[in-house]
């Protein structure tokens, strides 16, 4: 692979994590994406307080990235042996810390307007 080629990376992944489990993924991270915009469009604000709580999902969230990625590989830690797989895991445990963060964010601003229009 000597330059970068979209259809070629998707069927790569659906190659690795198998045709439901790579588009259920990115179908859950474009929804959630939408969300947060809609949270954003809705409050017309960033809530710094609803961003740091969110945060304590970060390590959850990285943690479930790896332990995903390595249950459907059938790898373990021990398989990581050379620089770039441990630039690529930590490149997942990013993507899945990032994830869960705004993934929270946007629970919380459900929760805060939902305790809002009760009392």
């Amino acid at each position: 692979m000597k330059e970068f080629n979209l259809a070629e990376t998707l069927a790569i992944m659906t190659e690795i994590f198998g045709f439901w489990l790579w588009w259920g993924l990115v179908i859950v991270a474009v929804v959630i994406t939408l969300l947060f915009f809609y949270v954003m469009i809705r409050d017309r604000r960033f809530s710094p307080r609803h961003y740091l709580w969110s945060q304590i999902a970060a390590p959850f969230g990285a943690i479930f990235a790896v332990v995903l990625v390595l249950w459907v590989t059938d790898s373990n830690l021990g398989h990581i042996s050379t620089p770039i797989d441990a630039i690529v895991l930590l490149g997942v445990a990013a993507l899945g810390a990032s994830g869960a963060v705004i993934w929270a964010y946007v629970m919380q601003a459900f929760m805060a307007k939902r305790r809002e229009n009760v009392k």
